[in-house]
Parts: C-alpha cells; sequence; structure tokens
C-alpha cells in the first residue's frame, strides 16, 4: 500500500487490541467512550491558561483517540465528553463545566473536536498512521478540522478581524501542536510496528 492510500480496511488500533464479536461490541464500544472521555478530561487540566482559549494538551488527546477508534467510536467519545461537560461535570479547560464554555470563545474548537475525531479516525480506517508521513498528514488534517470552526467561533464570538483572531486563536498554538505532531509521528507507527501493522 502506498504512502497516502486509502483502501478501506476498517482496521484500527483498538479493533487489533481488543477484537470483539457482536455480542460483546457494545461493551467494548462502552468501556472505550468512558476511558477516552476520561483521558480527555485529564489532558484538559495540562493547559496555559491564555486568553481567550488557552492551551491544553487536548487536541493531542483528540487526534489520538481519532487515529486509534476509529472515526465513529472517535466521534462518539468526543460527543460524551461535551455532554458530560455541558451536564457539569468539570472535565473542560481548569477544571471547569457547563454550557459557558461550549457557548463561549472556545465553543468552537470544542465543536472542532468532533470533526477532528472523525476525520482522522476515518483516514485511520483507510490505512493512515502506519508510517510516518501518513501520521503527520493525519494529524495535520485533524488540526485543521478543529481550527476552521475554532477560528470562525473566535471571530463571530470576539468581533475580531482576521489579524486579532489568528493572533489570539492560531499563533499561540502552533509551536505546541508541531510538538505534539512530531509525537504522534512516533508514537503511532511504532504502536502499529508492535503489532506487526506497520508500513514501509
Amino acid at each position: 500500500m502506498s504512502t497516502f492510500a486509502l483502501e478501506h480496511t476498517m482496521d484500527t488500533l483498538i479493533t487489533r487490541l481488543w477484537p470483539t464479536t457482536d455480542a460483546s461490541r457494545a461493551l467494548r464500544t462502552m468501556v472505550l467512550i468512558a476511558v477516552g472521555s476520561v483521558l480527555l478530561a485529564a489532558s484538559a487540566q495540562i493547559a496555559v491558561p491564555l486568553w481567550p482559549v488557552p492551551v491544553t494538551g487536548q487536541t493531542f488527546a483528540v487526534l489520538l483517540i481519532g487515529m486509534a477508534f476509529g472515526a465513529r467510536l472517535g466521534m462518539l467519545t468526543m460527543l460524551a465528553y461535551l455532554l458530560e461537560g455541558a451536564l457539569g461535570l468539570p472535565v473542560f479547560a481548569s477544571a471547569s463545566g457547563g454550557i459557558a464554555p461550549l457557548l463561549g470563545p472556545t465553543g468552537g474548537y470544542l465543536a472542532g473536536f468532533v470533526l477532528a475525531a472523525g476525520v482522522t479516525g476515518w483516514l485511520a480506517e483507510h490505512g493512515w498512521g502506519r508510517n510516518p508521513f501518513s501520521t503527520a498528514a493525519a494529524m495535520l488534517l485533524g488540526n485543521l478540522a478543529i481550527y476552521v470552526p475554532g477560528l470562525l467561533w473566535l471571530s463571530t464570538f470576539m468581533h475580531y478581524n482576521v489579524q486579532a483572531t489568528l493572533a489570539a486563536g492560531l499563533y499561540p498554538f502552533m509551536l505546541g501542536d508541531l510538538a505534539k505532531l512530531l509525537l504522534a509521528t512516533a508514537a503511532m507507527p511504532l504502536a502499529w510496528r508492535l503489532l506487526g501493522g506497520a508500513q514501509r
């Protein structure tokens, strides 16, 4: 398979690590959604409290969950996490909860988590993430799926022009995103190699 092939394999890290029958698939889904939402909540607490959007470890967790779980399960995990936060559980940055983070300046980024998990999960199901090049490309596309709604909503909510939007909602995160991309580029192919599913 070529580096950027789109052959539909439906094979993800989770299906390799935890194969199921039809009878046990629902149990796996519930367990992984719970584990994934806990991971997201924990990563949200790794934060640099900037305004209006804090720097957190969340995007790294979002993209890795998407690539490991696949599109459907990854998106369900993001939706469960957002629902937990909306119901008041302290799962967002700075141990906050409630509807305010979803409707405030960070709301577009949080919505983008669902899109990003879908994008990276779909790519993983089509064989991406098994070598450094396809992993880096998938991570870039996943970040784009977060930033597009994030920046659009930030601009609307804060009444920012383009320059102010990029200064508040993109530039402070670029170095951290690069570090996360490099880490994922090493971690995902290594995980596949250990499972015997890497590509050269």
